[in-house]
């Protein structure tokens, strides 16, 4: 049976299981859709299929590795940016300039436009003055630089079955992976990495044209990237969705006051939580005392509600804000080893003199 997927979304349930399959890990083999049609019981070409047809839906956004920025030598944080509301489009539109910034979203709260931007470890401005030229560049009245002082959580699992719910599981990757990770990232990884890093083609053996491109064998580039996984500079290999378009139309970025002495416990509890894709201790200022961040997605606020609902039960904690997107500006992923960042600050570079 072929899928297809409508304006309105009708997924069977066999598209359900297909994305909940992929996107906790697509198969590093030689005919990774045979691989997962074995799982599903479905011949590889009707995966293809399937997928083809979600992608078009625009339901999958990406399939590909997914790498820890800061393990590939990288400068990241997530900045908040208070922006007067008739310029907040321009205002996003000068942010997006920058090819590290990966997320922009305005958000319900003064902080109104909210991005995640990532510089290499050969840029000549660095982070903050980085940081600095986009909030001039943005005309933002104030901005707070909220890099991530402990990782408790990274990955993002949306059920496709259930949504959000209150159920547990052990998270994907954390501050112990980071921390193990082998930062000596050699001429030969930066060459992998660009290959893995784009979408995988549609075609029964995608790492034999990949391979074919870099000057490789098929095995000697799936060796790369299980040798790239082994050493937790690739978190994972596997499918980012559309969330809107996946039905999960809302995303809650649960911020939460607590006691510096209580942030371990209760970043790890939070981190057990299904529905949180990322759960981050970050630096409090005197008008943002809210040192822990929890991102759920679900299918309506309410879902996201529930959920933080039960995690304050949980760790009772109650004082606690939920910052819901109200427009997405930009998402994507950082492409690592590029010349574009250097192109950009050429270009800037002026502005802070």
């Amino acid at each position: 049976m072929v899928s297809t997927v409508s304006n309105n979304q009708m997924m069977d349930t066999i598209d359900k299981d297909l994305l909940n399959l992929i996107q906790r890990e697509f198969p590093l083999d030689r005919e990774p859709f045979e691989a997962m049609g074995r799982v599903l019981d479905l011949p590889g070409d009707e995966v293809i299929r399937r997928i083809d047809s979600l992608k078009r839906g625009r339901v999958i956004r990406q399939i590909s590795a997914i790498f820890d920025t800061r393990v590939l030598g990288y400068q990241s944080t997530l900045v908040a940016a208070k922006i007067p509301p008739e310029k907040l489009n321009s205002a996003a539109k000068a942010v997006n300039s920058h090819p590290g910034v990966s997320h922009n979203y305005e958000r319900n709260n003064e902080f109104n436009l909210w991005y995640t931007v990532a510089v290499p470890p050969d840029s000549r401005l660095g982070l903050e003055a980085t940081v600095d030229v986009l909030h001039k560049i943005s005309d933002a009245e104030k901005t707070r630089i909220l890099p991530t002082l402990k990782l408790f959580k990274i990955g993002v699992t949306l059920d496709m079955r259930e949504g959000a719910t209150a159920k547990k599981e052990a998270p994907q990757y954390g501050e112990n992976d980071r921390a193990g990770a082998d930062r000596n990232i050699s001429d030969d990884d930066k060459a992998a990495i660009r290959a893995l890093q784009e979408d995988v083609p549609l075609t029964p053996r995608p790492f034999d044209l990949w391979g074919r491109q870099v000057g490789l064998s098929a095995d000697e580039l799936l060796e790369r990237a299980y040798d790239l996984q082994r050493r937790k500079i690739m978190r994972r290999f596997s499918a980012v969705l559309y969330h809107r378009k996946a039905g999960f139309r809302a995303n809650a970025m649960g911020v939460w006051k607590v006691p510096e002495s209580r942030v371990e416990d209760v970043g790890n509890a939070f981190a057990q939580y299904q529905a949180v894709s990322h759960c981050y201790q970050r630096p409090i200022y005197e008008d943002w005392p809210y040192a822990l961040f929890s991102m759920v997605h679900g299918r309506s606020e309410e879902e996201c509600e529930s959920v933080l609902d039960a995690m304050a039960a949980e760790t009772g904690l109650t004082e606690r804000l939920s910052l819901y997107s109200t427009r997405e500006y930009k998402k994507t992923r950082v492409r690592y080893f590029t010349p574009e960042m250097e192109a950009w600050e050429k270009l800037y570079a002026g502005v802070l003199r």
